[in-house]
């Protein structure tokens, strides 16, 4: 029988064909199964990863396999002697095939096992951008220690009332990228954040709440470093009285409120019920709320107001209320999004990939969709009563 091998005439001649064709099933399904079986152990490997300008990370991945035969991990990110354990999320094996999901990190890897079993070799992917990441197997000898992660910082009193013991006021590099307003245990800091991305954030308040500033309190743009004057880290709601009384001593701002029904966006939950769940333990009062909404806008320990308060700072073009009934009930959670073509994300504008991904059937379905099916949660527009700021009185920065 030509171009037909000796093995094939044997399985053909011993076995009917269904009969061998599910032998020869069962073989690649043995096979697939012990490839799979094969991850478990402890991997390594250093990156360095997109955009970032400092040293290589080290990643440790410690892959078992569960009661049930399903593999869990736990991954390890070291750099300056300290560690971080974000939680995985899944992972999954098929034959030499690894695919892993930290979605506290908006970040996931995709690599193949070498045949000899010592290596995998990948792409780390974070915020749509890969890096290749290579792990070895570990032995007791060549394994890397665990350094312990950072104390949890030491905390202002809660009950303090700190102001800014020095404050530096500059104008942002127009060449350098990037929007942040940020919190930690040496201070406060922005980038290129404008006067009205400051009222915003310190009030809790839409740009279309602030009613007579000037033209340039929303092009100017300024970088901040301030200290408070008390020791330890302030919560936020200490940093947005600083940031209040920073306002009133270098912008001289001034302003009285008004109260009036305005269009807005309410949160509400679902008829169907909530799809993320409360942090039941947390009584931490910081929170983080960043990301690329494409690929993952990372929500952590925070209130759905706080949630509505980014929402209405970085992408609606109205106030967004919280009408959930939820209180002061924190979450974590990623929700990923196609922006409209209407939003722009504070400090830049849509993603060089935004107008693609709409069209692109793979993209993440637009905000309205994605909180009704990621989170639970309806955005819908109506009318709200909220506080309108009427600015009397604002300057440019007072020199440092």
């Amino acid at each position: 029988m030509s171009g037909m091998s000796s093995f094939d005439i044997g399985l053909s001649e011993r076995f009917p064909m269904k009969t061998a064709l599910a032998v020869f099933a069962f073989s690649i399904w043995s096979v697939n199964v012990l490839c799979a079986q094969s991850f478990p152990g402890t991997w390594q490997g250093e990156m360095n990863r997109p955009g970032a300008s400092n040293a290589d990370l080290r990643v440790i991945l410690k892959i078992s396999a569960s009661a049930t035969d399903k593999l869990v991990a736990d991954l390890f990110l070291i750099q300056d002697q300290q560690s971080v354990e974000p939680p995985v999320t899944s992972i999954n094996a098929s034959g030499n095939a690894l695919r892993i999901t930290i979605d506290r990190l908006n970040a996931g890897y995709e690599g193949r096992m070498s045949a000899a079993g010592d290596a995998i070799q990948g792409t780390w992917i974070q915020h749509g951008k890969p890096a290749p990441l290579t792990f070895l197997r570990a032995t007791s000898e060549t394994a890397w220690a665990i350094p312990e992660p950072p104390p949890p910082p030491k905390m202002m009193d809660s009950n303090a009332t700190a102001e800014f013991e020095v404050a530096t006021i500059k104008p942002s590099d127009p060449n350098r990228p990037g929007w942040r307003i940020g919190l930690d245990p040496s201070g406060v800091s922005t980038l290129n954040t404008t006067l009205l991305d400051l009222i915003t954030f310190a009030y809790d308040v839409h740009s279309t709440q602030v009613i007579g500033a000037a033209a340039w309190a929303d092009t100017d743009r300024f970088d901040i470093v301030a200290k408070p004057d008390m020791p330890g880290m302030p919560n936020i709601s200490q940093m947005k009285v600083m940031l209040r009384k920073l306002l009133a001593d270098r912008f001289s701002f001034v302003f009285h409120e008004s109260r009036n029904p305005l269009p807005a966006y309410a949160i509400t939950v679902m008829e169907s019920g909530l799809k993320i769940t409360k942090e039941e333990h947390s009584a931490d009062p910081l929170y983080g709320i960043a990301g690329q909404p494409q690929h993952g806008f990372n929500v952590g320990n925070a209130t759905i107001a706080e949630f509505a308060s980014s929402l209405q700072m970085q992408f609606m073009e109205l106030p967004v209320v919280d009408q959930t009934g939820l209180g002061g009930a924190r979450f974590s959670f990623v929700i990923k999004f196609t922006p409209d073509s209407w939003m722009h994300p504070v400090g830049n504008s849509l993603p060089p990939d935004a107008q693609a991904a709409a069209i692109d059937p793979t993209a993440p379905p637009d905000l309205f969709s994605a909180m009704e099916r990621q989170l639970g949660l309806r955005l819908r527009k109506t009318k709200a009563p909220v506080d309108v700021m009427i600015v009397d009185k604002v300057e440019k920065p007072s020199p440092n």
